[in-house]
Order: structure tokens, then C-alpha cells, then sequence
């Protein structure tokens, strides 16, 4: 029966940084420096986007006709109704949500 006693792993000690290893992007062999007035990491679907996203659609339709626009954005021919159904059609397609 072969020794059961684990073998001791031997590591490496890594040289200390002058950066943040918190930083260090993954994958990457640099380091990136935090943006200033940023404190954490954001990526997709981040906060700021949302908060920014939100303002400024506020801000739209607080001050924006929406009618007119609605009204300006109304197909001017048949055939132009019938592509705007088709494109319609295909992204509803991708979508998970409404059909």
C-alpha cells in the first residue's frame, strides 16, 4: 500500500507590486489604474449606465412632444409600413420577452 501522507507543495513567493492586485484585469498581464471618483468596478449592466440611461430618458420625455415624434416616425408608404412590420417581426424573433 503506497504512503498516504500528503506531499508538501513548495510555493513560489511572487515579488511584491507597487499596484493594486485587485486591479489587475483578468487575463491580462498589467495592471490598469482606477478611474478617478470611481470606486468599483463596474461592467455590464452597470449602475452609472442605468442611472444615466434614466435621467436622460426623463429628461426626454419631460421635454420632448412625444406625440409629434410618434407622428413623424409613422411609415409614409405601404411599402415602408411593411418593412417596418417585417423588422418588427425579426427582432421580436431574438427577443426572449414579448411575442
Amino acid at each position: 500500500m503506497p504512503d498516504d501522507k500528503p506531499v508538501p507543495r513548495i510555493l513560489q513567493q511572487q515579488p511584491p507590486r507597487d499596484s493594486d492586485p485587485q486591479q489587475q484585469r483578468a487575463g491580462a498581464t498589467d495592471f490598469q489604474s482606477r478611474p478617478e471618483g470611481q470606486g468599483q468596478v463596474e461592467g455590464e449592466g452597470s449602475y452609472t449606465a442605468t442611472r444615466e440611461y434614466q435621467k436622460n430618458l426623463k429628461d426626454y420625455l419631460d421635454k420632448a412632444d412625444v406625440e409629434k415624434d410618434a407622428e413623424a416616425s409613422r411609415p409614409r408608404s405601404d411599402d415602408e409600413a411593411r418593412d417596418m412590420e417585417q423588422a418588427e417581426r425579426e427582432g421580436k424573433a431574438h427577443s426572449r420577452g414579448e411575442h
